[in-house]
């Protein structure tokens, strides 16, 4: 796959999930996220810019397959994430969400173990810039910060098995090549905003 055709199938992805999201119902009304769909992009194509083809392919999958059976990953992944922030409201509105099978949850627990080790690492390495972002732990969640933790869980939590397998091949590729997923996503982040590199965004 070329870079333009993995670009385009990133900016269909892309497409799928603001149109999930613009459909998301918030209980304070819409939320000003929704109405900002360059951050969105920014965010979103940070990541999947990191993902190989067939992971691509495989969320591209989940994403299609959520859609023809009425359901709104989005919508779900804020719910998921209502298990570490609201764990009584959850269970009460769990029964209406997928199933979280012990498979699942594995797959999800070791990906988050990784990817905090490598935020505490970019934390570490980029105070200032970091410190921009969310806290780290779900211990943490509360006054209306909802952490990394939590979010990388909630979003992990709507991926299928496949899309889990192949994320969680990818990040002990990482480890095994001692590279940081998420310093390479926040690469692409800055460079967005204009930055060459992540110690020039940490400079300004």
């Amino acid at each position: 796959m070329s870079m333009h055709e993995k670009e385009k199938l990133i900016q269909e992805i892309v497409k799928q999930e603001w149109d999930f999201f613009q459909k998301v119902r918030n209980e304070g009304g819409r939320a000003d996220c929704q109405d900002d769909p360059w951050t969105f992009e920014v965010m979103r194509k940070s990541q999947f810019l990191t993902w190989p083809e067939p992971l691509l392919v495989s969320y591209r999958k989940d994403l299609e397959t959520a859609e023809k059976e009425g359901r709104n990953l989005l919508t779900e992944k804020y719910a998921y994430m209502m298990k570490y922030t609201a764990p009584e409201e959850f269970a009460g509105m769990e029964s209406l969400l997928p199933a979280i099978t012990p498979e699942k949850q594995q797959l999800v627990d070791a990906i988050a173990e990784i990817q905090l080790k490598w935020r505490v690492s970019y934390e570490d390495a980029y105070p200032r810039l970091s410190g921009r972002g969310r806290p780290l732990y779900s211990s943490q969640d509360g006054g209306g910060f909802v952490s990394f933790e939590t979010y990388l869980k909630g979003e992990l939590l709507t991926y299928s098995i496949s899309t889990l397998e192949q994320y969680l091949a990818l990040c002990r590729d990482y480890v095994e090549q001692e590279k940081n997923l998420i310093m390479d996503v926040m690469e692409y982040t800055v460079g967005f905003y204009g930055y060459k590199t992540l110690q020039d965004a940490e400079n300004m």
